[in-house]
């Protein structure tokens, strides 16, 4: 049973979506501020964790920047209607997926679980056999071990989320070959869970800076205007 924190500062919320993520099976913890969580998360991590941006005491955007000191455990967003520029920060600054409210709860559900199976395939054990996913993979100065979701590149560690991770595993399969953002979005999110090409360019823009802190001349993953990325061998 997969445990869920949930952190809003509206109870109405807390109440209606533990209630629902329950009955699908889930273990939910909920907090009303992001300090609440932050204290509990210091002792015992979730599985996931759903956070409104707008909170008291410690909002949203704070609350993600600590826990991405430590965990890449996926995360994801709840953004009121109207704040465009909050949802590309915190895409940015390392959230796995963002929901709109007002919210539908099968939709968030879904995306729940979509990150959930993204996640167990990244960190199954070697019992889920060699295919080409589990596989450690080197190209140029990149090394990618799925099995540890561990990164490296020119021997130096990168912390990647799930979705930074399944991104730069797509494109450095083959390098030299373009993907669409329609193809990585496949790639990056289930085939029911709608998102937009911003959120693609977000996800690669803060891929890119993760991995120009390794090395400030990284410049394997090229863009194509119009049609998506690439990555090139170096």
């Amino acid at each position: 049973m997969s445990k869920i924190a949930l952190v809003d500062d509206d109870r109405n919320i807390l109440t209606s979506v533990s209630m629902t993520l329950e009955a699908e099976g889930f273990e939910v913890e909920t907090y009303n501020d992001g300090q609440a969580a932050l204290d509990a998360f210091n002792k015992k991590l979730p599985d996931m964790a759903v956070l409104d941006i707008k909170m008291p005491r410690m909002d949203g955007m704070d609350l993600l920047q600590r826990l991405r000191q430590k965990t890449q455990m996926p995360v994801i967003f709840l953004t009121s209607k109207d704040d465009e520029i909050d949802e590309v920060l915190g895409l940015r600054m390392g959230a796995d997926d963002y929901v709109k409210k007002p919210f539908s709860q099968r939709l968030l559900v879904e995306r729940i679980r979509a990150l959930l199976r993204r996640q167990e395939a990244i960190s199954s054990d070697a019992s889920g056999g060699s295919s080409p996913e589990t596989k450690v993979m080197e190209r140029g100065n990149l090394r990618m071990d799925p099995l540890r979701h561990a990164v490296s590149w020119k021997g130096k560690d990168v912390s990647l989320t799930v979705t930074e991770f399944l991104l730069l595993q797509a494109l450095a399969q083959r390098p030299g070959f373009v993907k669409s953002r329609d193809q990585l979005m496949d790639v990056a999110y289930d085939d029911q869970v709608y998102v937009d090409d911003r959120t693609i360019d977000s996800h690669i823009k803060r891929l890119r800076k993760k991995m120009r802190s390794a090395d400030s001349d990284f410049a394997a993953i090229e863009t194509l205007y119009g049609i998506g990325y690439r990555y090139n061998e170096e």
